[in-house]
């Protein structure tokens, strides 16, 4: 299986601008710009995509392991925070927040496993080679 994205660029770096597309179009066209990856403008960036991916891979895999432990996944929300160092221009970590409903039959450090277990393994953890971070919130 492969999934696709373009991304267009024209002009110098400060006073330049692109548009990113994916596949599926749920992305078309959409702007980014140093001021969207910078600073404060409207549109997308690359970091931001990372921590978008990230964030999705994850809590699909905690539902995942949840599922095949023969447990039901009620609510799995995780907002993803990615450091970015802006003098080394790179990217330092990723901290993953999740917060859940408590399941039936599953306790706060099964749970807390489980959520450890996808943070190392799910795809885009497996992709990225920057240290990642988790708390989980389980009520």
């Amino acid at each position: 299986m492969k999934r696709t994205a373009n991304a267009h660029w024209n002009g110098t770096l400060q006073a330049g601008q692109g548009e990113i597309t994916t596949q599926s179009t749920v992305l078309n066209k959409t702007q980014y710009s140093f001021k969207t990856r910078f600073a404060d403008g409207v549109g997308t960036n690359p970091e931001e995509l990372i921590a978008a991916a990230h964030a999705g891979c994850f809590t699909m895999a905690v539902g995942a392991a949840l599922s095949q432990a023969g447990f039901t996944p009620g609510d799995l929300t995780t907002d993803a925070i990615l450091d970015l160092d802006m003098q080394a221009l790179e990217i330092k970590g990723i901290h993953l927040e999740l917060k859940a409903t408590a399941i039936d039959g599953v306790d706060e450090a099964k749970f807390k496993a489980i959520a450890e277990d996808a943070k190392a393994n799910c795809i885009i953890s497996k992709a990225l080679s920057v240290p990642f971070t988790l708390n989980v919130t389980y009520a």
